[in-house]
């Protein structure tokens, strides 16, 4: 991937003209598709004409599985999420993800109504670049996630998201991001000032019904105000 070039992605326009969009990243391994099938599971009203963008990573070597070549937002050196990540592969996905901002924003979508939403990796990124982005946003979403680069949060985070609301749901059985690891996650945005909507479920590193709903629920709340 290019220091400029734009994600490629999966696009699914609403029926009628985009007013917002979701910016949706996968997980490790995974592609734009992997939650491309929950969109009518969520139940959005169509008259808020959201727009759902599901790039996908760049297919890097990724120290943990070998070196296998696969997508991947950055490297992961270590099973345990404690230690320092690679840096550099998250602030280039960060900068990635800036650019399908600036894209939305281009065609015609503020940035207020713009969320940004992830799954594992993907939501680590979501909640990377949104809590540094320096517009506000409509909210964003962690799914079975963490937060990466903790000890840059409080010198990096932009004031004009200080406020944005911020959902984050983890399974309490989860064997890949451990519960624990989730909740302190939680903690440290919450001890940096952000207000975070935390669920728990009783499943592994997956996504349930019930957790779909929620989503479905929190975007509808989001991007309907002021709609």
């Amino acid at each position: 991937m290019s220091e400029t070039a734009l994600l490629k992605a999966v696009e699914l326009e609403p029926s009628r003209p985009a007013r917002a969009a979701v910016i949706w990243l996968h997980g490790l391994g995974a592609d734009g598709h992997d939650f491309e099938p929950i969109v009518p599971a969520l139940g959005l009203d169509p008259a808020l004409g959201v727009r759902f963008v599901f790039p996908h990573a760049p297919a890097i070597a990724v120290s943990i599985n070998n070196g296998f070549v696969m997508p991947a937002w950055y490297d992961i050196r270590d099973l345990d999420l404690r230690q320092r990540h690679d840096e550099l592969g998250v602030r280039r996905s960060a900068a990635a993800i800036e650019r399908l901002i600036e894209r939305e924003q281009q065609r015609g979508i503020p940035s207020s109504r713009i969320v940004l939403a992830g799954f594992s990796q993907g939501g680590a990124i979501a909640l990377f670049a949104g809590v540094r982005h320096a517009q506000r946003l409509a909210g964003l979403v962690g799914l079975s996630s963490y937060v990466v680069l903790a000890d840059t949060l409080a010198a990096e985070a932009h004031p004009s998201n200080r406020d944005v609301p911020i959902l984050m749901c983890h399974g309490t059985r989860d064997p890949m991001v451990g519960y624990s690891r989730g909740k302190a996650s939680m903690e440290a945005l919450r001890a940096a000032g952000f207000q975070v909507d935390w669920h728990e479920y009783s499943m592994q590193h997956e996504v349930v019904m019930e957790e779909i709903q929620l989503v479905g629920e929190f975007l509808g709340a989001v991007l309907g105000a002021g709609a």
